[in-house]
C-alpha cells in the first residue's frame, strides 16, 4: 500500500492502515527512542506514546516535507518530554571551557555505525541528548537550547563534552583492540 493511502486510512482510524504504518516505521523510531532514552524499557514506552500521538495528530500532516521527517519530530519531542520527566541534568559551563581539539577522523573510520551508536548510548544523558539532537537530527544549538530549556552555551558545552567522551572511548577501544 502506498504511503499516501496509509496516511488517509490512519486519518479515518482504519486499524489495518495504522498497523501497516506502525510496521513500516516502528524499527526506525525504536532506534531513535533508544538513542535518546539510553535503554530499551524506556524506549518502548516512548515508542508507544509516540505512535499514540502520531495517530491522534496524523490529520495535521500537510505534505510540506517528508512524512518520515514529520514522524521523527514527533518521536524526538516525545523522547525529550519523557526525559524531562526523569529530570536529566545538564552541566552548565561557559564557552571558555570549550576549546577546539583537533579531530582524528581515523578513529571513526574503523567503526561501524552500530558500534558508534552503542558508544553514544553509554554517554551520560545530557551529553547523549544534545549529541543526538545536534549531530544526528541536525538541530542548531539555539534550537536545542529552546527545546531543552537550557542556554545555548550549555548546549555547545554538552556537545563538546560528548565528542570528547566519544573520542576517549574510541581511543580506548583502539588500544584494547591491539
Amino acid at each position: 500500500m502506498e504511503l499516501d493511502e496509509l496516511i488517509q486510512g490512519c486519518i479515518t482510524e482504519n486499524r489495518s492502515c495504522q498497523q501497516a504504518l506502525f510496521n513500516r516505521f516502528a524499527n526506525r523510531m525504536m532506534t531513535l527512542c533508544i538513542r535518546y532514552c539510553g535503554n530499551r524499557e524506556d524506549a518502548q514506552d516512548v515508542l508507544q506514546e509516540g505512535f499514540i500521538k502520531l495517530f491522534d495528530h496524523i490529520g495535521d500532516f500537510r505534505n510540506q516535507g517528508p512524512f518520515e521527517g514529520w514522524i521523527r519530530r514527533i518521536f524526538v519531542n516525545t523522547s525529550l518530554a519523557h526525559l524531562r520527566k526523569s529530570h536529566v541534568k545538564y552541566e552548565n559551563a561557559s564557552l571558555d571551557e570549550v576549546t577546539a581539539e583537533p579531530e582524528d577522523p581515523s578513529l571513526i573510520d574503523h567503526y561501524a555505525a552500530q558500534e558508534l551508536l552503542e558508544l553514544v548510548a553509554e554517554l551520560p544523558a545530557g551529553y547523549r541528548i544534545v549529541f543526538n539532537l545536534f549531530a544526528l537530527e541536525g538541530y542548531s544549538h539555539k534550537e536545542i537550547a529552546g527545546l531543552l530549556k537550557i542556554t545555548e552555551a550549555t548546549s555547545r558545552t554538552q556537545f563538546f563534552k560528548a565528542r570528547k567522551a566519544l573520542r576517549a572511548k574510541l581511543s580506548h577501544k583502539e588500544v584494547t583492540a591491539l
